[in-house]
């Protein structure tokens, strides 16, 4: 529990005092931020704004990981770095230098388009199918991997994906792996654009996972405190905690400087890092389904691009928004940037918090 603490710290720290670092160096090699023309034209004043931001993230994540299990280890003769933390950080930084190279594509060809969609897609299904076959392996003495081929709400449910044989159900598990990636990938991608939103959204979700994580830990099958029939069966819960709580202090220390008006933008070494981790996050604490409640800011945002695209093709070319994704809906109405943000950030809190009541309930009742 010591460890959840320190990581915060140390990862809110990181961020609150490396960004303007960051932000000064981008200054002085002109790397900003390019606006598309179809968007709001209340966003062109944000032209030329510092972005990359979330390489500050992934680098405050990373070192405070390493810090915190390095301070642990010399103070309390505690495990090092677990299997499931490494994966974790596997697909996050995976998923954050795919984007980096689309937003690195985007400054020095001085345009709003990066990676060509092919590129971007073939970096993200290497990483995932990496993350996804290396989650099955590696079981602790308990036999437990940090996957697992059962498809899971609040803990794996009955339905296998392992049904036609071991084989077959690890590639069903790598492409059902990387659906729940590609997924979350775009959801925070897409929910980004206005200062500060989805870095809140998801230090939320992630600070969701750092409760789950702890209860999971306390309720670990084999454990003192496990209660017989509704105990988890999740390897390296704790571990998992501190990378949440780390995670969720980094992104307060970035949201300082990225809250309205934004100093820096994470861009999408950002949003696709953070999907990245939350779609880790989601397969590894064997809560795949439950994230589409913890997440339901990103789903709705999602769906409401599903939704524009969908029907402009089938009714050739009318609209159900002013534009998508939902967000910008909303600002062409004449809402301000800052009230968009908050509301939103006030359905993702209700997401949140309606997914931990449904954890926590389902505990409750099946004890």
């Amino acid at each position: 529990m010591v460890g959840v603490v320190i990581g915060s710290v140390l990862g809110l720290v990181l961020t609150l005092l490396g960004t303007p670092l960051f932000i000064r160096l981008l200054v002085r090699r002109g790397y900003g931020q390019f606006i598309r023309d179809d968007g709001p034209t209340s966003h062109h004043v944000k032209r030329g704004t510092p972005t990359m931001g979330g390489a500050v993230i992934l680098l405050a994540v990373v070192v405070a990981y390493f810090a915190t299990h390095l301070l642990l280890t010399l103070t309390r003769d505690a495990a090092g770095p677990s299997v499931s933390g490494l994966l974790l950080l596997l697909l996050t930084v995976g998923m954050g230098a795919v984007g980096f190279a689309d937003d690195f594509s985007k400054i020095s060809r001085k345009q709003s388009l990066g990676l060509t969609p092919w590129a971007k897609i073939l970096g993200q299904g290497v990483v995932g199918v990496l993350f996804a076959v290396l989650a099955l392996n590696f079981p602790d003495a308990h036999g437990r991997t940090p996957g697992s081929t059962a498809i899971s709400f609040v803990r794996d449910t009955p339905l296998d994906l392992a049904f036609a044989g071991p084989v077959i159900g690890g590639i069903l598990f790598v492409l059902w792996a990387n659906l729940i990636t590609t997924a979350t990938t775009n959801g925070v991608n897409l929910t980004d654009g206005l200062d500060g939103l989805a870095a809140a959204a998801t230090a939320m979700v992630t600070a969701a996972y750092t409760i789950i994580s702890i209860w999971q830990y306390n309720q670990l099958c084999g454990g003192p405190g496990a209660v017989e029939g509704v105990c988890y069966s999740v390897r390296d819960p704790l571990d998992l905690a501190m990378l949440a709580g780390i995670i969720t202090g980094a992104l307060i220390g970035f949201l300082w400087w990225n809250t309205s008006p934004a100093k820096i933008f994470m861009g999408d070494t950002g949003s696709l890092a953070l999907g990245g981790a939350l779609a880790a996050f989601a397969i590894l604490t064997s809560t795949e389904l439950l994230f589409v409640i913890l997440g339901g800011l990103f789903v709705l945002i999602s769906l409401s691009v599903i939704v524009q695209v969908g029907f402009f093709k089938i009714s050739g070319g009318r609209r159900i928004f002013l534009m998508a994704p939902l967000q910008h809906h909303f600002e062409l109405k004449g809402w301000d940037e800052v009230t968009v943000v908050v509301r939103f950030w006030i359905i993702g809190a209700v997401a949140v918090g309606l997914g931990l009541a449904v954890f926590y309930g389902e505990w409750v009742v099946f004890q």
